[in-house]
């Protein structure tokens, strides 16, 4: 469910949500830290969440943050996050479901980033928000609707959620309100979300694609090179679920 078997070229096809969201996040950061472009720099002191600027009446504030990262290392843990963490609920949300659950994640742990300190000047961005808003959706299965989501995966996410949030308390330069809200905000609209939701089904999607519709069979291939390469796809996948865990413990969300 998290560790991923799809090449680079299935992924792209199967998760296109998924794909555009980390796209932006690094497109972002090449034209404002990499390059340094003006129109970037334009786009970072336009976008980026200013409580006293939203007090101001700058409500789109609430939602840019979302997209924006402070600096590369910010924008990589978070896109290896969305990318370990979401294909799951883009398949089975769907694609407009899972854009409104995400969104409204990170709105609502923005807005009470807000309500907390109005007049705060600082400058606060990133996805964390939305995150931490799939944990809580992720969460709500675990509890409520446990045919969705396997023991083992429950408690993957129950683990890392519980690291996460000891780790936001710990570390400072924080937005702990971003982290808390929008796990609330995905666990409160977790059950509007969730109907008729369906469990994760790796294969389903690739049939679509592979053009075998429901009578797809994931072991019609056999002999070493496709053996070879799902192994490859796994340790791939494995190593950037390690950098996950690294940012969480190094706070760097």
């Amino acid at each position: 469910m998290f560790f991923r078997t799809e090449s680079f070229q299935q992924f792209v096809r199967t998760y296109p949500i998924v794909t555009t969201l980390v796209s932006i996040h690094l497109f972002l950061w090449v034209i404002i830290d990499l390059f340094q472009l003006n129109i970037g720099m334009q786009i970072y002191q336009w976008g980026a969440g200013v409580n006293l600027m939203i007090d101001n009446g700058e409500y789109w504030r609430l939602i840019t943050p979302i997209v924006l990262h402070a600096g590369l290392m910010h924008a990589l843990f978070n896109s290896f996050s969305l990318v370990l963490f979401g294909p799951a609920l883009e398949q089975m949300l769907g694609k407009f479901k899972f854009i409104v659950a995400y969104f409204f994640a990170g709105i609502v742990g923005n807005l009470f980033t807000y309500v907390m300190d109005p007049t705060a000047f600082y400058p606060y961005v990133g996805a964390s928000g939305a995150i931490y808003g799939l944990f809580g959706i992720y969460l709500f299965m675990t509890i409520f609707r446990k045919h969705l989501i396997d023991q083992a995966n429950g408690q993957i996410i129950l683990t890392i959620f519980i690291i996460g949030m000891i780790m936001s308390f710990l570390r400072t330069n924080i937005n702990i309100y971003a982290h808390i809200f929008g796990f609330i905000g995905g666990f409160a609209i977790a059950p509007v979300v969730l109907r008729n939701a369906r469990p994760f089904n790796i294969w389903s999607n690739r049939s679509v694609h592979q053009g075998g519709g429901v009578n797809f069979n994931p072991n019609r291939w056999k002999g070493n090179r496709w053996r070879n390469k799902q192994r490859l796809n796994k340790v791939v996948w494995v190593l950037l679920g390690a950098l996950v865990l690294l940012g969480l413990f190094n706070r760097l969300f």
